[in-house]
């Protein structure tokens, strides 16, 4: 059995450092998951899918990946891995001829009604480590990190955009600059070491 550690007492080094807790407390999240579900149970990610797939059935990977959190790459590499062993069937989306989309198999959704109250223990446990009065603003504080995760794909891309955009805008000022440096140059001056010429006068001898 997993047992909590004494309190954190506040100060510098890891103590202070939010990516070092949290990840400690994914550890021990983990390790409870991991009591309850059992050896043989189903991994935390592929409860997240199932349970994703089972409240909308077509969803493609792009949808999954919204909903879960998890990324690409490790998304489809685990969704193959499923399907092989019978947990989910591919489809064609009715959405996108293109892409491929997932349902739940009928073992899948054993597996994921066999794994829903272990899962519910799990959460149980984790949850009663904390004080009754900061639980609740423990899960609203996890859900917004989560709602800053999903957005940050979106986010990342609009300032791409508008980096770009301005980078177009500063190039266009600089081209218009030059331009208009040029037009505004003075005209040649005449060369002072060039004598200006003069008219030949005709010379007339005296009678």
């Amino acid at each position: 059995m997993v047992k909590s550690g004494n309190k954190a007492k506040r100060g510098g080094g890891l103590s202070a450092s939010p990516s070092h807790l949290i990840h400690r407390a994914l550890q021990l999240a983990l390790d409870i998951y991991a009591e309850e579900t059992g050896p043989d149970g189903l991994t935390q990610r592929q409860f997240a899918v199932l349970e994703a797939v089972s409240h909308k059935s077509g969803l493609t990977q792009t949808d999954l990946v919204r909903a879960t959190g998890i990324d690409r790459s490790t998304l489809a590499d685990l969704v193959a891995r499923m399907t092989t062993k019978g947990l989910l069937e591919r489809e064609r989306s009715v959405i996108d001829a293109r892409a491929k989309a997932v349902r739940l198999s009928e073992t899948g959704q054993a597996a994921l009604e066999a794994a829903r109250p272990r899962v519910e223990a799990a959460d149980k446990r984790i949850m009663a480590l904390l004080p009754k009065g900061k639980r609740d603003g423990f899960l609203e504080l996890l859900g917004e990190l989560a709602g800053e995760a999903d957005a940050a794909p979106v986010k990342a891309k609009a300032e791409a955009k508008a980096a770009k955009k301005a980078a177009r805008e500063l190039k266009k000022a600089e081209k218009l600059a030059r331009k208009a440096s040029k037009g505004d140059k003075p005209e040649k001056a005449l060369k002072a070491d060039k004598p200006a010429k003069t008219a030949k006068l005709k010379l007339v001898e005296p009678v």
